[in-house]
């Protein structure tokens, strides 16, 4: 068991900034998705050629990868607690 002096010493895991970088992240991958979204009608006698273009099969994959990097650095990295 621990005493009551170390247990008031403990902080918290996440900082401020580490919950805005992981908004961040998020939000670059909600963008991501919505990069890929969209697309014309499809018929049986029309085919739309819009869905290989260069934004949903290059930029947007990036752009989540991204994203997902972001909230991974967010994670991991070590702020200093602002002690104000």
């Amino acid at each position: 068991m621990q005493d009551r002096d170390t247990r008031g010493n403990e902080r918290m895991p996440f900082t401020k900034k580490n919950y805005i970088m992981m908004l961040v992240g998020v939000a670059v991958i909600i963008l991501g998705f919505v990069l890929m979204s969209g697309g014309g009608d499809h018929t049986a006698t029309y085919f739309d050629e819009s869905i290989f273009s260069h934004r949903r099969i290059t930029l947007a994959p990036i752009v989540v990868i991204l994203g997902f990097i972001v909230v991974g650095v967010a994670i991991m990295k070590r702020f200093k607690a602002d002690n104000n």
